[in-house]
């Protein structure tokens, strides 16, 4: 029975798998929805357009919905995580960050990106007005992207710690790309390649966080 009661622990329960299971499903969901707007939507291009100014327009509450739901998802992920990592390097703060970037999701929600460079349909060509939404927009979005980059760091100084070494590079590498790509568009003034490279930044970080959810419900 002490032998049991000694295991039980790091057995995840089902409660910490359906929040695990939400950071699972949280970024291929958001992905999605998100690439089916940008093909389908008029006048919407991968190279130019953040995915943010999806939330304007007529359609713009599906990209709105999008946000709200991821983040519900990740905040829940970032519970799972809490009880995952517990105890040891990283079992504070790196549910804090992830939650944080959750949280970040529904200010984004909330503070829509304005229009600009011709989108919506209609929307005149150039970078646009420069609204009190916008600038709110971009905050909240900075704030939970540099947290989300620690996050990834956070969990590679645990993985080295646990002698994962592939891991902690592959979460290095996600969090420095994802930086980078934030730092590229946030400076980039809707140049094509800084717009491809924040794509790659946000299904890396996506991908990274259901990976992980995945091996630490499997734990």
């Amino acid at each position: 029975m002490t032998r049991q009661l000694a295991h039980s622990p790091a057995r995840p329960s089902s409660t910490q798998r359906l929040l695990l299971g939400c950071g699972v499903v949280a970024g291929p969901f958001y992905v999605i929805v998100a690439l089916a707007q940008a093909f389908t939507r008029q006048g919407f291009d991968l190279a130019r357009h953040p995915w943010s100014f999806l939330a304007n327009g007529e359609l713009g509450w599906i990209q709105t919905a999008n946000f709200v739901l991821t983040a519900l998802a990740t905040l829940a992920a970032a519970v799972g995580l809490r009880r995952a990592l517990a105890p040891g390097r990283g079992a504070r703060w790196a549910p804090i960050l992830v939650g944080v970037f959750g949280a970040s999701m529904i200010g984004a929600a909330i503070f829509p990106a304005d229009p600009a460079m011709g989108f919506p349909a209609g929307t005149p060509e150039g970078p646009g007005v420069i609204t009190l939404s916008g600038t709110l927009h971009l905050a909240v979005g900075g704030v939970g992207f540099l947290c989300m980059a620690a996050a990834c760091y956070v969990v590679a100084s645990r993985q080295s710690r646990e002698d994962r070494a592939g891991w902690a590079l592959y979460s290095r590498v996600t969090g420095t790309l994802f930086l980078g790509s934030f730092v590229g568009i946030a400076s980039g003034g809707g140049v094509a390649w800084t717009n491809l490279l924040f794509v790659a930044g946000i299904v890396a970080v996506w991908s990274w966080l259901s990976l992980l959810s995945l091996n630490l419900s499997r734990a």
